[in-house]
């Protein structure tokens, strides 16, 4: 279930510049435990990618590593081809790494919009904040964004009083205006209602193109909405990688995960 072209067919070089995301004999060890073991992975430009497993199997460590709050303990992880070992979390952020966490990361006292402003590029302090005046082009990108995820109504409701799917949209509808070139999403369908779980799975296949997206999930109805190329992780490894219903009949992975 190898995903084209041919990974082994592409020179070491070629594949980290190939390759939105890519590791390469990335380790990650915690007192002991191999938490990560990853021989080999890509995620193309633009690519709407899946990570599915059961608990422990390192899906979490993996964006970790992404994103730079984990080091590797050995091996390489390169992001739009550049080397990230030594680079921190803020440095990765700034090469247009956005992440967004199963909790959904929103100001409860603040309106829609307020969080919206909040998250804008320049909005790096309080104290510019003060004076800044948004321009007409920011204002428009916002109505833009809110408009694509179903909130546009909502502008001026408090975020403590949306419901807990449109906290997650908000909460990627504020990653999306920093405009990432990689978002990693975990489980954005936990606790979501049937419709909330519809409405997320259009947003994120709205995005997939102008992103790329990995994206941590464990509702296979969900993960079936997608429609994308997924990658089965165990024990810290990539156990098998394809379309969902060829997952489905690999014996490996349904012991390990699909519960058949």
């Amino acid at each position: 279930m190898s995903r084209q072209p041919n990974i082994d067919r592409i020179t070491p070089i070629d594949k980290r510049n190939s390759y939105q995301v890519y590791l390469e004999r990335a380790v990650v060890v915690f007192d002991g435990f191999k938490a990560l073991d990853i021989e080999e992975l890509g995620v193309y430009y633009n690519e709407l990618r899946v990570i599915i497993g059961p608990n422990g199997a390192g899906k979490t460590t993996l964006c970790d590593v992404i994103s730079g709050r984990t080091p590797l303990t050995s091996g390489n992880v390169w992001v739009s081809g550049v080397d990230i070992m030594r680079a921190g979390d803020v440095e990765i952020a700034g090469m247009g790494v956005g992440r967004k966490f199963q909790t959904p990361t929103v100001f409860d006292s603040l309106t829609v919009w307020e969080n919206m402003d909040l998250a804008l590029p320049r909005a790096k302090s309080v104290f510019p904040n003060l004076w800044f005046r948004i321009t007409n082009a920011e204002k428009k990108k916002i109505e833009t964004i809110l408009e694509q995820v179903g909130l546009a109504t909502e502008m001026s409701t408090q975020a403590m009083y949306l419901s807990h799917g449109q906290r997650q949209w908000l909460a990627l509808s504020m990653l999306i205006l920093a405009e990432p070139k990689l978002l990693l999403v975990d489980e954005p369908a936990a606790g979501l209602t049937d419709r909330e779980t519809e409405l997320t799975a259009e947003l994120l296949l709205r995005l997939k193109g102008q992103h790329t997206i990995i994206v941590i999930e464990h509702d296979m109805e969900f993960v079936r909405r997608l429609n994308s190329f997924v990658t089965v992780m165990n024990e810290g490894k990539v156990l098998a990688e394809g379309k969902l219903e060829e997952l489905r009949q690999n014996d490996e992975v349904a012991h390990a995960y699909l519960g058949r």
